[in-house]
């Protein structure tokens, strides 16, 4: 596995860095919403969706909610001529544990598609892989046995964390996606992950222009799904 120096250096900091009071009120907040989150207006909502569902990649920590890649997303569709609404589902902070917990409230927005970005929070915490991928197969049984498409947004560990389990972990979301049948983007920061210009100070939350190159490396991988 190739390394990416600053890339890691950030997931350990940033990631996985003790909390300042103000950032674990944040989390907790955010948290607070996932478990218990409101019922989608009714009559006001239109259009195909889809739900970016992840951790603080996709929530887009540290920038403005118009510059998060879910909402960049939402600007690429209508530029090419589709008609779907993206709904930013990302929790700082948040595991496949979590994200088992807020599929339901997910599957009341009737997504045709689900971008799944978790795991990594799991892993930064030494989490047994067996119950990240559970977590994840489950998450995909339940998104796909509702109706909805799924692309799997892969992640990678720095190498400190052993070989083995880095590279098992980077394995499993293949693993995972080929079981389901599920497409695959297998590192969700490639292009962004260790250039320094593209991230915020903690080496691993993009920046706005970090979250325009997702997107376009996204696309490739979501066209397929997309229908007219």
């Amino acid at each position: 596995m190739r390394a990416h120096g600053s890339y890691y250096t950030g997931l350990m900091r940033g990631l996985f860095r003790p909390l300042v009071p103000g950032l674990i009120l944040v989390i907790l907040q955010l948290t607070a919403c996932a478990a218990a989150p409101a019922a989608p207006p009714p009559g006001v909502q239109s259009g195909r969706v889809i739900v970016a569902f992840g951790d603080s990649l996709t929530a887009g920590f540290g920038v403005p909610a118009d510059q998060t890649y879910p909402a960049r997303l939402g600007e690429r569709l209508k530029r090419e001529g589709y008609d779907y609404r993206v709904v930013n589902a990302g929790v700082s902070g948040d595991t496949t544990a979590g994200g088992v917990r807020r599929v339901d409230w997910a599957l009341r927005l009737k997504p045709e598609i689900v971008i799944l970005e978790l795991g990594v929070n799991d892993a930064l915490r030494g989490q047994k892989l067996a119950g990240v991928r559970a977590n994840l197969d489950q998450m995909i049984t339940r998104f796909q046995g509702a109706g909805a498409r799924v692309l799997v947004a892969g992640m990678r560990l720095p190498p400190n964390y052993g070989d083995r389990y880095a590279e098992d972990f980077h394995r499993l979301y293949a693993e995972v996606a080929r079981a389901h049948q599920a497409a695959l983007m297998p590192f969700f920061l490639d292009g962004v992950g260790a250039v320094a210009r593209l991230n915020q100070a903690d080496g691993i939350h993009p920046t706005a222009e970090g979250y325009a190159i997702v997107v376009d490396r996204l696309w490739p991988y979501l066209v397929p799904l997309l229908q007219r």
